[in-house]
Formats: structure tokens, C-alpha cells, sequence
């Protein structure tokens, strides 16, 4: 349960990417040296921070987003705008691109996906930390490996008595090491979970680990207590994957920004990740908190 200051509302602050989808649906993924021709063609809002950011608020949180962007573009600014989201943080940068995203869809909804950082690998980390300096015990920081500044932005989030989670993608083993510890709660899929517990020697210096298994479900492990929690996935047919991990970390974190245990944010987590990916598209087919209550209540305890 988190630590409640009288007087002041708890937030998510999240140093996110922002990035623009490029999307390529193909009936399956090319093979090294295969040219293929796409179906159809797509762009969209995506990121895996500007994803986290969408799925946090909403889940209902207060949410910051932190980070920096191109000069243009000025719709994906508006659309998280749209989505309830706090912008006044996001730099825009006239020399940088916008981070942007290739990503080819095959027909039974896996991905492959190439990213430009541009204007991500270029956050003013001063300005990140002055405006981290607003930080309470009460809020919750996320991080991902798509930004430069995350062991600047974890250790000031830290200091601060704020929540520190972590999703470990896309995986770097010298980025976990770098800033693991700072961290309270370690994000990760199955492969990634497997690399860091096989790259790190030792008991990792973590309160929690959140270990996402795509349709096997979700489980958290409390470091602190030893004690393990699992929520079995529900069964949806897929219509595409991406951004499904974002959603499960950005309701997750919401739901425990707002006081709830750990199996009921893995059940809401869930639930939002399952609805996400029977719709096309990354930060734009996230659900909102009423569309996860609803889907809910049809769901057997």
C-alpha cells in the first residue's frame, strides 16, 4: 500500500519514448534476403513510453510523460494530449527527428520491428532532473531502454522515496545492470527474464519482479517476501501483440499508484493487455479503464 501524503494526489512520472508506427501488414515476416509486398500500410502513435504513458492514464492515473520529440509532429502531441496525459515535460528538439518505428505485422499477429531513437537518445538530462525534483514518495516513476537518462532519472526517483519500475526492454544487459539498483519493481517478458537472471549473478536488488508469458499468463514475484503471484491470461483471439507488454506495465503501475494489491493489478494489467491485442495498432487500440471493467465483469473469478 502506498504512502498516502494528505493534500497531495499520487502521480505516474514516466521517461518514455515517443515514437511514430510505421506499420506493414504482410501474410508472414520476410526471411533474410526475401523481398516481400505489405497488404496494407499504417501510421500510428507508438513507443514503448508513450504506450506505458496511454495505459496509465487510462487506467485512470495521474500521468506525466517525460522525454523529448521533433519539432514537428505535432499531432502525436495532441493525441496523448487527448489521451489525458500531461505533455508539459516533452522538449521538442528542431534538430532531432521524432523516434520512429518500422513494424512488420505478419497475418497471425506476430511482429518484427526496427527502431530510429532520434529525438529519445537526446533528453536533457539537467531539465529531467529539475523537473524530477517535484517528486514524492507517493508517485511512481517508469523507465524503459528506448531514452538516455533512466540511472540519472531512477536514482533522483529513488532519493525521492518514489516507486521505481523498470521494464527491461528492448533488453541491454549493461542498461539493466546500470540501473537495477535503483529500481523497485524489474519488468519483464520470459526471454528477457531469462537473460537477466542468467547475465546477473547473485540476488538481484529488486523489491519485485513482473514477469509477463504473452498467452501462459503474468506472475510477480515479491523479492521481499518471497511470496509469488500469478494470473492466468484470458483467452482472446489475437489480432496483433504490439504494445501488449506496455499495456500490462502501464495498468499495473496504475493500479498500484491507486492503492491496489498486487493480484488485483495483475488481474486488471491483464485484462487491459488481453482487450489491447484483439485491435490493430499500438498506443491508440490501448483500452480505457470502463472497456477493462466491463470486459471484467464477463470474466469468471
Amino acid at each position: 500500500m502506498r504512502r498516502n501524503n494528505p493534500g497531495r494526489s499520487m502521480a505516474i512520472w514516466n521517461l518514455g519514448s515517443i515514437n511514430i508506427d510505421h506499420v506493414y501488414r504482410l501474410e508472414s515476416l520476410p526471411r533474410p534476403g526475401e523481398t516481400l509486398a505489405s497488404r496494407s500500410y499504417s501510421v500510428g502513435l507508438g513507443g514503448k513510453g508513450a504506450n506505458q504513458s496511454v495505459a496509465a492514464a487510462r487506467a485512470g492515473a495521474r500521468t506525466h510523460h517525460l522525454g523529448a520529440m521533433g519539432a514537428g509532429d505535432d499531432w502525436v502531441l495532441q493525441r496523448l494530449n487527448d489521451s489525458g496525459i500531461d505533455m508539459a515535460h516533452v522538449a521538442r528538439l528542431p534538430d532531432e527527428a521524432t523516434g520512429h518505428a518500422i513494424i512488420l505485422l505478419e497475418a497471425q499477429g506476430e511482429n518484427a520491428i526496427v527502431i530510429h531513437p532520434g529525438a529519445n537518445r537526446a533528453v536533457d538530462e539537467g531539465a529531467l532532473l529539475r523537473t524530477l525534483s517535484a517528486l514524492g514518495p507517493d508517485d511512481t516513476l517508469l523507465l524503459q531502454n528506448e531514452t538516455n537518462g533512466q540511472v540519472a532519472a531512477a536514482q533522483a526517483a529513488q532519493a525521492r522515496g518514489a516507486r521505481v519500475v523498470y521494464s527491461a526492454a528492448p533488453f541491454d544487459l549493461d542498461a539493466v545492470r546500470a540501473v537495477l539498483p535503483h529500481v523497485s519493481i524489474l519488468a519483464m517478458n520470459a526471454g528477457e527474464s531469462q537473460q537477466v537472471l542468467a547475465g546477473i549473478s547473485g540476488p538481484l536488488p529488486v523489491q519485485g519482479l513482473l514477469i509477463t508469458r504473452g498467452a501462459e499468463g503474468a506472475e510477480y514475484r515479491d523479492l521481499t517476501t518471497s511470496q509469488t503471484y500469478v494470473q492466468a491470461a484470458f483467452r482472446v483471439t489475437p489480432v496483433d501483440t504490439t504494445g501488449a507488454g506496455d499495456t500490462f506495465a502501464g495498468y499495473f503501475s496504475a493500479a498500484l499508484d491507486e492503492g491496489r494489491d498486487i493480484a488485483v493489478a495483475l488481474r486488471l494489467a491483464a485484462a487491459a493487455a488481453a482487450l489491447k491485442v484483439t485491435r490493430p495498432g499500438a498506443g491508440d487500440a490501448i483500452p480505457t479503464r470502463a472497456e477493462v471493467e466491463a470486459f471484467l465483469a464477463d470474466q469468471p473469478i
